[in-house]
């Protein structure tokens, strides 16, 4: 966190005249494309690893990657809006209820749980770090709202349902 805030910091002070500055603030973002975020997950729920990860109660934000593209073409737009912008769906929820109506779309009943060191072990073989999961982060987009911008997948159950229709 510190290091975006830094980073939104010197966008904001660089000497660029006549550039409007936007610094997109992206959450996870999950569309149906293969070897993407959905994807990857999906796989896992497949295998019946679809559980909640730690204790199941940090909350994710996310974005579908078709509000995602929205967003950017809003953004450009709407010269109005500069400064940071959070690209994230309007309705986060708990890790444990991600995964709930993850595997419901998925059509799969049951998922195991991930407790905190397994999921750290794991992550060393995905080549990632056990925080992007563990961290909770309850992000809305208020000013994307504001502007007037309106999202097709608000909420996570239709979004994934969507997304593993689509899959390609």
């Amino acid at each position: 966190e510190g290091v975006c805030r830094q980073w939104e910091a010197e966008l904001m002070a660089a000497d660029i005249p006549n550039t409007r500055r936007v610094a997109m603030r992206i959450t996870i973002a999950f569309g149906p494309e293969r070897g993407g975020a959905a994807d990857i997950l999906y796989k896992l729920v497949r295998f019946g690893l679809g559980g909640w990860q730690g204790p199941g109660r940090q909350m994710v934000s996310w974005i579908h990657t078709d509000d995602f593209a929205r967003a950017v073409e809003w953004l450009l737009e709407h010269e109005d809006l500069s400064g940071p912008v959070n690209m994230a769906a309007p309705n986060p929820l708990s890790n444990r209820e991600f995964m709930r109506l993850f595997r419901q779309a998925a059509k799969v009943p049951i998922g195991l749980p991930c407790p905190t060191p397994i999921l750290a072990v794991g992550a060393i073989f995905l080549r990632t770090e056990p925080e992007l999961i563990l961290k909770s982060r309850r992000v809305v987009p208020a000013r994307l709202l504001e502007s007037g911008f309106e999202f097709q997948h608000p909420t996570w159950g239709a979004a994934i349902a969507d997304i593993l229709r689509r899959r390609s």
